[in-house]
């Protein structure tokens, strides 16, 4: 029995040493590449997903090579509203407010941008607006996001109007009238396809340069709540005071309130264009296919309802100067909104201008010198 256990004994203490011998004869790159695989760490599918946002080829993309940012900013807002009646007797009226103009600083870490802008038209003590604006865009590589809400206020003027052929719409020009009121809230999201050698962000976030001139397709839903409340019978008083005629408001134009539900989906091309050495100009045109629902409240009991499908647009063309440390540029938005059915038909446009410059600081660890 004895004699059994030691011969066990030997042939474990034979096979261990032979496994030894072999791990110290095996090639030191064999050794490292069962450290790599023993050691190779797993990304989950989230954190792959986020980081395959930003990814870029960074022949055609210079990455980002800084951490923090400043910049000042410009920035002149508009907003254009058309209304008009479709039928026999047809009426339209235009009506914009006063753009507005702001100023201010902003302070970025990565893609981050935080700021306040003030309001240089109403600057002075009690002169404060009716107006409350707020847009956030995100852009990566791979996908883009915008919200915006905008209240106008009732600064409106009248811009043009068409009344009939024997009304003098000279005298109803410029004309203040505080009778209308707009609200818009939205959210839109893109994706873009050939995002890896197209930088959206190297025109629109300064956060990447693009370094040859490229293109890409882009497609993406989109979500609007517009609100109007338009008081026709204070229009149709001015009317009559400013031109000394009686005019009747057209019944397509009879409405004291309208909100809109807009859901579309869009297709576009975005062409970002090197035309010199750190030099960029960009131009975006999408153009959407937008179901559009809703109901307005008009002098009457009953209620109209418009459930049809309109083509909205949107622009976006920025011209940017950026060497990675130091950046310039000027860059506008454009929305435009269509709604029509039998008898009423309104058209909104709006958007905003913003000149900008600014520095980049913290420069990130793979870019320090060694």
């Amino acid at each position: 029995m004895r004699r059994v256990l030691m011969t066990g004994l030997l042939a474990v203490l034979t096979t261990a040493i032979m496994a030894h011998d072999s791990l110290l004869t095996m090639p030191k790159s064999d050794w490292a590449l069962e450290d790599s695989i023993k050691q190779k760490p797993r990304h989950s599918w989230l954190k792959r997903t986020i980081r395959g946002f930003s990814h870029i080829d960074t022949n055609y993309v210079e990455p980002q090579h800084y951490d923090w940012a400043v910049m000042v900013q410009g920035t002149y807002s508009y907003d254009y509203y058309r209304l008009r009646s479709v039928g026999t007797n047809r009426q339209s009226v235009s009506f914009a407010p006063s753009p507005t103009i702001k100023f201010g600083p902003y302070f970025g870490w990565r893609w981050i941008f935080l700021g306040y802008t003030f309001d240089l038209r109403n600057l002075h003590v009690g002169n404060k607006s009716e107006k409350q604006e707020f847009d956030f865009s995100i852009y990566s590589a791979q996908i883009g996001c915008d919200l915006y809400y905008r209240r106008t206020g009732s600064d409106y003027k009248i811009r043009h109007a068409k009344l009939g052929s024997d009304v003098d719409k000279g005298q109803l020009e410029h004309v203040n009238f505080n009778g209308i009121s707009v609200g818009i809230t939205g959210i839109s999201l893109y994706y873009i396809f050939n995002h890896q050698r197209f930088s959206y962000p190297a025109a629109f976030a300064q956060s990447t340069c693009q370094k040859i001139s490229c293109g890409s397709w882009m497609a993406g839903i989109g979500y609007l709540r517009n609100s109007l409340d338009f008081d026709h019978q204070k229009f149709e008083q001015l009317v009559n005071e400013r031109t000394h005629q009686q005019v009747h408001v057209d019944s397509g134009l009879m409405f004291n309130s309208v909100k809109y539900t807009d859901i579309n989906a869009s297709v576009g091309y975005a062409y970002n264009w090197v035309f010199a050495p750190r030099f960029l100009f960009c131009s975006s045109l999408s153009m959407a296919l937008a179901y559009k629902y809703s109901e307005a409240k008009t002098t009457e009991v009953k209620r109209f309802n418009i459930d049809n499908f309109n083509i909205d647009g949107i622009g976006r063309f920025g011209l940017v100067w950026n060497n990675t440390r130091w950046f310039a540029g000027l860059s506008a938005i454009v929305r435009v909104y269509n709604y029509h059915k039998s008898g009423f038909a309104a058209s909104n446009i709006f958007g905003s201008v913003n000149l900008y410059a600014g520095y980049n600081f913290g420069l990130k660890k793979k870019y320090r010198k060694k």
